[in-house]
């Protein structure tokens, strides 16, 4: 089993950590990402995520720089099991040599403010896919929901902005990937419109199984699947299933099944990655972490996904997209 996992959160987490029960490094931590068990269970690439948020930390440059920064010192400190990636014959010399990889990304393009400069360097740096938001509007866009409401209502009218729309033709054209999750409905089919190559929606599910404003519309998973873009199946369990308010949301690995089957069942099996949002999220208590995911392999095979289908969900239309995207 070879795992292509399109988002996590860790970096961030260890950056921010304290010595103690859930800090450690890249290496060996009591988080649900370590290179350790990435190694035991088969992993070829985890894509880390930069996560900065707006309105929380002072300046979102200085703190993604200084994250990119703590991300560079893992991997030298480790570079007998991961290297970085920053084009696409990088992950094949690196499974040559016996290396997992790392693709740095970006969550929240208003890091950039609305600067060119910012992307290229961020570029420069090794970052090969960005979301264009966050949970928040910026100088590129506008969030899966609407402003003022419940956060139970998609943001159906606002979307990229001209600057968004810049940036997603400069991200292509540098060969950094676009990623929709956390963007409006509305950007969706901005990007979807603006962009010429596949781009990815990282970690979102369905929105027909879970009616949460961050998962994809039927409609958007076919449009997704017919401009030959992946979206990660996310573990949160709030992004799986619903649960009445009070009540406890463990999440569970057939609720991750339930998803892949209707996004395979509405856009093809080709449209279908993983991306797990681990160290981002609640721990899903059937899925803990890094070391769980043949758990979920069984669970979708139950499901009646095939060994075949299972590759190509694992690590064969994520690799398959950064052989179309990423430079040579």
């Amino acid at each position: 089993m070879k795992i292509i996992d399109m988002h996590c959160d860790t970096i961030g987490e260890l950056f921010s950590s304290k010595d103690g029960e859930r800090g450690g490094t890249l290496r060996k931590n009591g988080l649900h990402v370590d290179l350790t068990r990435m190694k035991e269970s088969g992993y070829m690439l985890q894509n880390f995520a930069l996560f900065v948020r707006m309105r929380q930390d002072r300046d979102p440059w200085e703190q993604v720089c200084g994250l990119c920064g703590f991300y560079e010192r893992q991997l030298e400190e480790n570079r007998d099991m991961i290297a970085g990636v920053y084009r696409f014959s990088d992950i094949e010399e690196n499974e040559r040599a016996g290396r997992m990889s790392a693709l740095l990304t970006v969550e929240e393009g208003g890091v950039c403010k609305g600067e060119p400069e910012k992307l290229r360097e961020l570029y420069d740096r090794g970052v090969r896919m960005m979301t264009l938001t966050w949970n928040f509007p910026n100088e590129l866009g506008w969030p899966n929901f609407r402003k003022g409401g419940t956060g139970r209502e998609p943001e159906t009218e606002k979307g990229l902005t001209e600057r968004g729309r810049m940036f997603v033709a400069l991200m292509e054209e540098m060969g950094m990937i676009p990623d929709v999750s956390h963007l409006s409905d509305k950007g969706f089919y901005d990007v979807l419109e603006t962009a010429k190559k596949p781009f990815v929606a990282s970690h979102s599910n369905a929105r027909e199984i879970c009616p949460n404003v961050r998962n994809l519309t039927d409609n958007m998973i076919r449009k997704l699947a017919e401009r030959g873009g992946v979206m990660g199946l996310n573990f949160f369990a709030d992004f799986l299933e619903s649960a009445r308010e009070g009540t406890e949301n463990p999440g569970t690995v057939a609720a991750v099944a339930r998803h892949a089957r209707h996004i395979a069942d509405t856009g093809g099996i080709g449209v279908l990655g993983l991306g797990s949002d681990f160290d981002g999220i609640d721990t899903n208590r059937e899925l803990p972490g890094a070391q769980s995911m043949g758990r979920l392999w069984e669970a979708m095979k139950a499901e009646g996904f095939t060994e075949r289908q299972l590759d190509d969900v694992f690590w064969r239309n994520v690799m398959r997209v950064y052989r179309d995207t990423l430079k040579r």
